[in-house]
């Protein structure tokens, strides 16, 4: 099995009036990985990213967040100015796996512009409208999106968001999928049934249900 490719995320956030709202863009629907989904700019990491004489992959993610941000969006951020919010994992077993850095960052203004190719639309949104649009099947959010907007959707303001993270242990996902017959369910550490791939463990809950009806976030 192959190891998952280190990549780098940017999660952009935009105070508009009395609340914020968060960059989007969409992949192209030709794409292998989550083709036509609605997530955020980032992408893997390239050698050039690691910096000079040092094996800094923290640096390395934050640095792809950078470049892949102006690549896909046309949007400058520094890497300085990026807050580590999680990493997240791709599942064992999928053709294509990932270890992303989800770093978060303030920006002014709405300049973007797409790249055309990788990326073929993009939306500013407050975090519960894209929720909201998601569950109504207008977009489509990959687990990670869904689970980062879930998360941010609890605060008022960019600065309230960002204080908040710095203070915070990092999130770590690993998933582990249990298929139920409702759909499938994707457990993270600290679920009673993480260990043996079964949702059906009574005990402390910490899953995304993918299932027909949307997704549900668990945690105890």
């Amino acid at each position: 099995m192959k190891e998952p490719y280190p990549s780098g995320t940017a999660v952009l956030l935009k105070e508009v009036g009395d609340h914020f709202e968060i960059l989007l863009v969409r992949r192209n629907t030709k794409l292998s990985f989550h083709g036509g989904a609605w997530v955020f700019p980032g992408g893997r990491v390239d050698q050039k990213d690691f910096p000079t004489k040092e094996n800094d992959i923290v640096s390395a993610a934050k640095n792809a967040a950078v470049r892949e941000t102006m690549e896909e969006a046309g949007v400058e951020i520094y890497s300085d100015n990026l807050i580590l919010m999680s990493r997240w994992t791709t599942p064992e077993g999928l053709p294509k796996r990932f270890t992303a850095w989800f770093f978060v960052t303030a920006v002014k203004g709405d300049s973007v512009k797409i790249d055309g190719e990788e990326i073929s639309d993009y939306r500013w949104m407050r975090p519960a409208s894209a929720l909201d649009a998601h569950g109504s099947g207008e977009i489509v959010l990959p687990p990670p999106t869904f689970v980062t907007l879930l998360k941010l959707s609890d605060y008022g303001n960019v600065k309230t968001a960002l204080l908040a993270i710095a203070k915070q242990q990092l999130m770590t996902f690993y998933p582990k999928i249990s298929q139920t017959k409702d759909g499938s369910c994707f457990l993270y550490e600290g679920d009673a049934g993480y260990e043996l791939h079964d949702a059906n463990q009574p005990g402390a809950r910490h899953r995304l249900w993918v299932v027909e009806d949307g997704y549900r976030y668990e945690r105890s």
